[in-house]
Order: structure tokens, then C-alpha cells, then sequence
């Protein structure tokens, strides 16, 4: 017997596969392009859709389109897939959390080396057309002797006491026993 889902033709899933791949490759704008592409192929109420719709979600908001990421999350609060529902949920939570306030100290500032021309004469730079030298490891030196006249052997009683304590609770046992 046939399902109606099973009868249903595969969907092109290209334009959804590209735009994960772009999202993935950091091409937000590019990845936003191909989900709403592949989105407009399929059937947005089904499971596949609602997959789609949250990796368009996750592309909104890294692309720094937070507005929309949240409207069309809220939408996929209510669709029909559980999985869906509640994975939206989750991600809604996470783009209204309020931002925290951070010290400027505590944040890394990374400088954009994409401005950074390549000059090969350039100490550091030039990077493909520096030759690597054999890196020379010297042997550490031997350990100084030690002069056993130094090492001090005075006895502090420890193992006396300890021995003495130990006796006298076997003793104690034996006795209580008895």
C-alpha cells in the first residue's frame, strides 16, 4: 500500500544543498539567496521545509539580519513538525537573550589581515617564498652530581611513632577481643 507521502516526487534539493555550503563557507548573503530559493520549491509545512527553514533562520541571523531570523522563527514555533517546533523554540530563545555588557579589556580585537599587502622582502610576510631551516636542538647538560655527604639522613622518629601507634592498636584489638 502507498503512503501520499511515499507517492510524493523527491524535491530538488540543489538550491538547499548550495546554501548550506555557503552558509557553512561563511557566504551569508549568498547562503540567505539559495535557502529562500530552495524554500520556494517545497512544501514549507513538511519536515524537510521546516529543516530548510531553520537553516534560513541561522542565515539571517549571521548575516547580521536579526529582525527577520526572529519573525520567521516565531512563525516556526507553530508548524506541524514536533522536531521543528521545537528546535525553533530553542533558537528563539537564543536571538531574543539579551546582549551582555562586556569590558573592553575582556574582548580580543583580531586585526582584518585581508589589508595586509603581501611584500615578499617583508619580515614575516611573504610566507611561499621563505625557506625553512632545520631547526637546531642542543642537548641539555648532564645533571650536576650530587655529593652524598650532602644529602641529610637524620632520622625525625615518624616511622617510630607510626610503628609504635600501629602495635598498640593491634594490641587493643586483640585485648577488646579476648
Amino acid at each position: 500500500m502507498t503512503t501520499p507521502e511515499s507517492a510524493a516526487p523527491e524535491p530538488n534539493i540543489a538550491n538547499y544543498l548550495a546554501g548550506q555550503n555557503a552558509f557553512e563557507n561563511g557566504n551569508y548573503r549568498q547562503a540567505v539567496d539559495y535557502l529562500e530559493a530552495a524554500i520556494g520549491e517545497i512544501e514549507v509545512k513538511s519536515k524537510l521545509g521546516g529543516e530548510m527553514q531553520l537553516w534560513l533562520v541561522t542565515a539571517y541571523e549571521a548575516g547580521g539580519n536579526l529582525s527577520k531570523a526572529i519573525e520567521l522563527c516565531s512563525q516556526l514555533t507553530r508548524h506541524p513538525h514536533l522536531e521543528t517546533r521545537q528546535e525553533s523554540k530553542r533558537i528563539l530563545y537564543i536571538l531574543q537573550a539579551p546582549e551582555l555588557n562586556r569590558k573592553d579589556e575582556w574582548i580580543i580585537k583580531i586585526p582584518d589581515l585581508q589589508e595586509i599587502e603581501e611584500n615578499p622582502n617583508a619580515k614575516g610576510g611573504g610566507g611561499s617564498q621563505r625557506k625553512s631551516r632545520p631547526v637546531r636542538v642542543r642537548p641539555m647538560p648532564p645533571p650536576k652530581p650530587i655529593n652524598p655527604s650532602e644529602i641529610e639522613t637524620k632520622d625525625n622518629g615518624f616511622l617510630k611513632v607510626l610503628l609504635v601507634l600501629a602495635v598498640l592498636a593491634i594490641g587493643g584489638l586483640y585485648w577488646a577481643a579476648q
